[in-house]
């Protein structure tokens, strides 16, 4: 999916042509300057891997994870979570909130959940106007779904807010496609949701390492699951609410996800911070 087209420029053919060419041209000049560097740090290993691709660098890429406060939120507890569904990130379109909404949606059509005590909360900022009429455009899809009950925006809140929710909810949704890394999966890992991200990008190759699904027998070491279409967004959903919010798997996943968040924390990007500096030859 692309968010990045004007609608005019994606139905003439010849401006889509010279939009082409001319992303083929930068895409030249932004390897012939990237190649000239001699420290490049970049924010996950998918992110690296499209650098060296671009940049033909070998060996001077560093993957250093930005810094997440794991620490204030691994206090928050993990037992006794709301049936609560919680998304967190800037309202975008980017952010893919339309497929969280089609997700809920078909898990409000199980039988076996029961409607009144599952919410979805969409928290996050809005830059400006064009992100409040995405908003308006959500919160009118929502009722096209007839899900309007069950479905809460929260915005612009202050983060005290935001750790409110992160303690109260049982499940975090992500659904950006190929995000380059993703601070709001690794907050809500460190927070104990149990984390159900987009399977690109980031959260698959350095976050949720470890997924679970419905055809995996040993969960032991699950950090998280990972989904890229309603249907198994929906189907995720639907078990670690109907199994409880302190089930075993999901006890074990949300230990789990916030043990293996620490690996984002304040700490370790300074030290990879340092590192990468140290081993360039701009200190030399």
């Amino acid at each position: 999916p692309t968010y990045n087209n004007d609608a005019k420029v994606a139905a003439n053919p010849i401006v889509t042509c010279a939009k082409l060419i001319y992303y083929v041209i930068f895409a030249f000049l932004y390897g012939l300057v990237g190649s000239l560097a001699n420290l490049v740090m970049v924010n996950s290993s998918w992110t690296k891997n499209h650098i060296q691709y671009l940049w033909k660098l070998s060996g001077k890429v560093h993957v250093v994870f930005p810094p997440v406060d794991t620490k204030s939120l691994k206090v928050l507890p993990l037992a006794d979570r709301e049936n609560m569904i919680l998304s967190i990130g800037q309202f975008r379109p980017e952010k893919d909130h339309t497929l969280q909404l089609l997700s809920f949606a078909k898990l409000m059509e199980n039988e076996e959940i029961k409607k009144s005590d599952v919410k979805l909360v969409l928290i996050g900022s809005c830059r400006g106007e064009d992100d409040r009429q995405l908003v308006d455009q959500l919160q009118k899809r929502a009722r096209e779904l007839n899900i309007q009950d069950n479905v809460e925006f929260v915005l612009n809140q202050p983060y005290p807010v935001l750790k409110d929710y992160l303690g109260r909810a049982s499940i975090g949704l992500h659904t950006m496609w190929n995000e380059h890394f993703g601070i709001g999966v690794v907050e809500m890992m460190a927070a104990g949701l149990v984390t159900i991200a987009h399977e690109s990008g980031g959260p698959e190759s350095d976050i949720i390492q470890s997924p679970w699904n419905e055809r995996t027998l040993d969960y032991s070491n699950c950090t998280g699951c990972l989904a890229s279409s309603a249907e198994q967004y929906a189907a995720l959903m639907r078990r670690i609410i109907k199994d409880g919010s302190s089930s075993d798997l999901a006890m074990k996943i949300r230990e789990n996800g916030r043990k293996h968040a620490e690996q984002f924390s304040d700490e370790v990007f300074m030290n990879a911070f340092k590192g990468a500096l140290l081993s360039s030859s701009l200190l030399k």
